[in-house]
Parts: C-alpha cells; sequence; structure tokens
C-alpha cells in the first residue's frame, strides 16, 4: 500500500473532452483517482461489480456510472462489457458555449449510479452519435456540446436527486468546487474566499442543501478522510496533520463525531 492514492489520466493534455467505447482491457483495475473533472460510463452488456469510495455497484445494465474527481474507483468486471466512455475536463465546461451543460451535471452532483430502463434506446444512440461526432476528422464543436446536453438531460430524468435550481456560478456552487479543491475545517476561511461572512455562508448552505456550512464541510472531509484510511498506509496522525487539525485527538473526536467509530476502527472494518 502506497502513502497516496493512485491518480491516472487518461486523457491528453489537448484534449477537453474524450469520447470512447469502453476498453474491455480496463475489466480489472487497481483503486485509483482520474486527473480530470468528470467521468460517465454507459454499459449495455456486462455483468461484475464497480466500486466506488467504500460501496460496490453490481453492473446490471442498462446503466449509467459517474466517476468525480476524488473519487476512488476500480472495476472487476466478470463478462465481456459493452458501452462508452466520456471523460470531460474542467477546462471543456470552461470554455463551452453552452453553460447550461454545467448547471445539468451539478443535477447529477453526488449521483454515482443510474439505472437506465432497458426500454429506452435513446441513450445508448445518444453516445453512439455522440462517440462518431467527436472523433470526426473535421470535429464540430457545436454538435457534440449539443449531442452532450441532450444525452445528460436525458440521463438526468431517471437520477433520483432533487432538481435544484442553480447558476453554474452562484455562491453555493463555487463553495462546492472549493471544497473539491482544497479541505479544511474551517467555515471562516471559505467564507473569507467567497466574501461573505459565515453567517451568510450558513443562510446559503441551509437553504440550497438544507445543511449547514459546517456540515457540507463535514460530509467532504470525512469522505476524503475515510479514502485515505482505507486505500493509503497514512496514518491518523498524518491525515490529522494533512487536514490540519489542531492535534490528532481533535481529529479523532470529529471523526468519530460523524462516523460513530474512531479512525483506527474504521479502518479495521475496512481491512
Amino acid at each position: 500500500m502506497h502513502t497516496t492514492i493512485a491518480t491516472y489520466n487518461k486523457i491528453t493534455s489537448l484534449e477537453n473532452i474524450k469520447i470512447a467505447r469502453f476498453d474491455v482491457s480496463k475489466r480489472y483495475t487497481k483503486p485509483h483517482r482520474h486527473n480530470k473533472y468528470l467521468e460517465l460510463v454507459f454499459f449495455s452488456k456486462g455483468s461484475g461489480y464497480h466500486y466506488m469510495d467504500l460501496e460496490r455497484y453490481a453492473i446490471k445494465p442498462p446503466v449509467v456510472f459517474l466517476i468525480k474527481k476524488g473519487e476512488v474507483h476500480h472495476w472487476e468486471i466478470d463478462t465481456k462489457p459493452k458501452g462508452y466512455v466520456i471523460i470531460i475536463k474542467e477546462s471543456f465546461l470552461e470554455k463551452t458555449l453552452d453553460k447550461h451543460i454545467n448547471t445539468l451535471l451539478f443535477k447529477l452532483d453526488g449521483k454515482q449510479k443510474i439505472n437506465i430502463p432497458k426500454k429506452d434506446l435513446t441513450i445508448r444512440k445518444l453516445f453512439k452519435v455522440l462517440c462518431r461526432e467527436a472523433n470526426h476528422e473535421n470535429v464540430q464543436q457545436d454538435i457534440v456540446e449539443g449531442l452532450l446536453k441532450a444525452l445528460i438531460s436525458k440521463v438526468a430524468t431517471y437520477s433520483s436527486l432533487d432538481r435544484i435550481k442553480v447558476d453554474a456560478t452562484d455562491t453555493a456552487t463555487r463553495f462546492l468546487e472549493m471544497l473539491n479543491q482544497t479541505l479544511k475545517n474551517n467555515v471562516g476561511f471559505y467564507a473569507e474566499f467567497l466574501n461573505i461572512t459565515p453567517q451568510n455562508l450558513n443562510q446559503i448552505c441551509q437553504k440550497k442543501y438544507k445543511k449547514t456550512a459546517s456540515k457540507v464541510i463535514a460530509d467532504f472531509l470525512i469522505r476524503e478522510a475515510k479514502r485515505l484510511l482505507v486505500y493509503t498506509n497514512k496514518s491518523v496522525s498524518e491525515i490529522a496533520f494533512y487536514f490540519e487539525f489542531k492535534d490528532v485527538s481533535h481529529f479523532i473526536k470529529y471523526f468519530k463525531r460523524h462516523t460513530g467509530l474512531t479512525p483506527l476502527q474504521f479502518k479495521n472494518n475496512h481491512q
């Protein structure tokens, strides 16, 4: 076991988006992260399991998996799979002319698996056409973006997430973006960066997520702490230092308050 979680980069620095058929050689992989914004994986055939963080999902096509930046995952696919993969970089979302794509993706935030009804053949066709257009010799960006928007919108109709009307640039969204970049158990740190008071950040989180800002931070921090405990050999002290807790006992109490277990108990339960 290593001190860090392996990070793979399956897209070149010159690409903003990559669309391809699922690589059958990737049926069995080791736990890793991806150095990108988001990956959508669609299976029309195949069986086995997809492990995401500490969850195990059975692969029962047709199904879409979403793997976001920071999430640790690996495959155990026991039959020859058939499907598609879309890799989307942050740079693509920054440059896209249709910002509604960002809003649609935000609606899927927190979702890892979306089951698609067998009678719906549209999603499979959209993946196929999008793959062909994106890999065309003379790629037309507006066509790719239009097809991607249609595909994500269609997938979102099968998501059980509550629909939240948000602007991709609003404060609540920027707060989540910051948490994906830097994790600190400090509401004031984020409030200062967002140029608002901690009280205002709390009000925004209560309105958008029905949680305090501290609870939103805790959700992100505990999730990452669990990854480090299970997938690396970092000690509890090193993890506490990584998150800038004032001492290890504070971190242990914090972790137990949110999980019911000490970090070591959690680690031992998942060996």
